[in-house]
């Protein structure tokens, strides 16, 4: 998987002074879970970008006063007017320890459905999948170029990598196909056109017969 770097510094001030000063200088305060004792340190808002606001999903690898760790963000705190990140909770990633990440979805192919006039509606963008980090994927692929007007694929019938988990319902519907109104028309104009197909075909068989 995927990570993003973090360079942070030990905190030598705890408590909502220490914060706010932080957050004034462009820093956010973070707290480090997994170990004996929480590791608690401040990074630049700006190394945040590509970790938070970002649809992909990755791991953190901080370096706090030297000191390197391989971590998930698990937590995240926003300001509620400015949007800002203002807290950062990350829990340790251990080889032999499960973690629970957000991981993106991504359709590959062209519906059948589509190309009839059907609508494809992405009901998940991201799925919570729990594993070791080290099997996790970047993206789960699903190809919907079988997909018909009415087919879906849900939770339970995604490809994932042995030994990874949903923390979901497998029932939830991740991407379907859903009918439209100019899909309802092409279907009536063809149900039409093998009617009057009929019509003919006895028309022309009572012709022949009259004759």
């Amino acid at each position: 998987m995927k990570s993003v770097e973090i360079k942070g510094n030990l905190r030598t001030e705890l408590g909502k002074p220490g914060s706010k000063q932080l957050r004034r200088e462009e820093k956010v305060p973070c707290v480090l879970y997994g170990l004996e004792t929480p590791v608690h340190f401040s990074a630049s808002i700006k190394d945040f970008k590509k970790l938070v606001y970002t649809p992909d999903a990755y791991t953190a690898k901080l370096d706090v006063d030297g000191t390197s760790y391989e971590a998930i963000l698990q937590d995240t705190q926003f300001h509620p007017v400015s949007d800002n990140l203002i807290h950062a909770d990350f829990l340790v990633i251990t080889a032999d320890k499960p973690v629970t990440l957000r991981i993106p979805v991504a359709t590959q192919g062209d519906a059948v459905g589509v190309l009839n006039g059907g609508r494809l509606v992405l009901s998940i963008r991201a799925v919570r999948l729990k594993g070791l980090a080290s099997i996790l994927p970047d993206v789960i692929n699903i190809d919907i170029a079988s997909l018909k007007i009415g087919d879906s694929v849900t939770i339970g019938q995604l490809d994932l990598p042995k030994g990874i988990e949903t923390i979901a319902s497998d029932n939830s519907v991740v991407v379907s196909v859903k009918t439209t109104r100019v899909a309802v028309e092409v279907e009536a104009e063809a149900g039409e056109g093998e009617g009057e197909g009929e019509e003919g075909a006895e028309a022309a068989t009572e012709e022949k017969a009259e004759a």
